[in-house]
């Protein structure tokens, strides 16, 4: 590295995100070659102990076994090939027979040549797994379709002639007596790296279609509790339009129940519904590369997906959207349920503030009432306060005329005590004005 260069600030996954790119090239497959790949998903835990398997592998077989686990490793043992690559969800194994053999299409596949017992120690749930025959092939056309039918035991064959004829096709899509899948690519004038991207895209082909279906007994479980969810959420909205009395606490609860129903659903289905859309773009995008053309008297492949496997994929967006409308119909009618009661608690507040005002209109006639007596009560004991100091006065020595003086005073006094008691009672009102 140049001194104008060696100063530069490199990001740290920049060699990662160059070797991303290359993490997963494509195989050069011979002529004649039998291939078996297995798609097996795994959990974080025995995603670790597979690759302990592989290592095991290699010491079956006399080889060195990789310290660190890599997303995809390929390694030759003679005329075994093996190929691990590691997805999100799941492992695909690869093995590639490359000996010389005059065995039958079938007879001998990938998995002839592995350590007797090994492959049983798999871990994971294979949820793909299928052989493929790789032969060179004759000019003669119509022997060519009657030798590859016959090895995939009378069932109904989709096939085709992809890269303008360069290699022919076909499959069953379905399992056959070994619980393997088949297929056989007969080789006319490809390069050995020609075959492989082929072979490879095929392979992608078949996984891709497996694990994009597995949504679909999804779909189909939860489908009559959607229905039945549809239908109560159909009788709640329109007796909330016929504006019908309801008990508002029942339908609220009902509503929350619809709606963590919903939510669960969602959360058990989205990843599931998600990567079916993922996987079945990757398939499509798989056979237009491949650029087929028809094999007189069969379905391409792409043909049988799209009239096949399309349909099960829309039926999981179907599905995967009615969840989505239930959730917005719910959250619509949840938003209703609650406008209704705000406004019947609104209605008994007014109710309610009314009362309160009629009783603090009785409360205010009531205080007026006492207010008076107050005058009086309060007067009299004034009065007689007075007629204390008179008395005391009169023992003193002073000659006052005490009933003229008390007289007098009562009608002064009892004016006295109502204005200050008006002063105090507008001073309040004042106050509470303020605030």
């Amino acid at each position: 590295m140049s001194a104008d260069t060696a100063s530069l600030d490199f990001h740290p996954l920049r060699t990662d995100l160059y070797q991303e790119l290359h993490s997963r090239p494509f195989q050069i497959i011979p002529p004649h070659a039998r291939v078996t790949q297995i798609a097996v998903i795994t959990t974080p835990e025995q995603r670790t102990r597979q690759f302990e398997h592989l290592q095991k592998l290699h010491r079956l077989l006399g080889e060195p076994w990789p310290e660190q686990e890599v997303s995809c490793y390929e390694e030759s043992f003679g005329q075994l090939r093996v190929r691990r690559e590691v997805h999100m969800e799941f492992t695909a194994y690869t093995f590639i027979n490359l000996a010389e053999s005059d065995a039958d299409p079938f007879e001998e596949t990938g998995l002839s040549l592995l350590p007797k017992g090994w492959l049983a120690q798999l871990e994971g749930t294979v949820v793909g797994a299928f052989h493929v025959e790789v032969r060179s092939s004759s000019e003669d056309a119509r022997s060519e379709l009657a030798f590859m039918r016959k090895h995939f035991e009378g069932m109904r064959l989709v096939g085709s002639s992809p890269q303008e004829g360069a290699a022919r096709i076909l499959g069953s899509f379905q399992l056959h007596s070994d619980n393997f899948g088949r297929f056989m690519v007969l080789n006319r004038h490809m390069s050995n790296s020609q075959l492989g991207r082929l072979v490879q895209r095929l392979m992608e082909i078949e996984t891709y279609r497996l694990m994009s279906l597995l949504a679909l007994p999804v779909a189909r479980e939860i489908t009559p509790s959607l229905n039945d969810m549809d239908q109560q959420l159909a009788r709640i909205t329109q007796s909330l339009a016929d504006n019908e009395s309801l008990n508002e606490q029942e339908i609220l609860a009902e509503l929350t129940n619809i709606a963590a129903r919903i939510e669960a659903y969602r959360a058990h289905t989205t990843f599931r519904f998600s990567a079916t859309r993922a996987y079945h773009r990757l398939v499509l995008t798989r056979l237009e590369e491949l650029r087929e053309d028809e094999v007189s008297g069969h379905l391409t492949m792409t043909e049988f997906m799209t009239r096949r496997l399309t349909p099960a994929v829309k039926t999981c967006e179907a599905v995967n959207d009615r969840l989505e409308d239930l959730s917005r119909r719910v959250d619509r009618a949840s938003e209703m349920m609650r406008t209704r009661v705000e406004l019947a608690i609104e209605s008994q507040n007014q109710q309610l503030l009314s009362s309160m005002d009629r009783r603090s209109r009785i409360q205010l006639m009531m205080q007026h009432t006492v207010e008076g007596f107050s005058v009086v009560a309060i007067s009299y004991y004034l009065i007689g306060l007075l007629r204390l100091v008179l008395d005391a006065a009169t023992g003193a020595g002073l000659n006052l005329n005490k009933p003229l003086i008390v007289g007098l005073a009562i009608p002064a006094v009892m004016v006295l005590v109502f204005i200050g008691i008006r002063v105090i009672h507008h001073r309040f009102i004042r106050m509470a004005r303020r605030q």
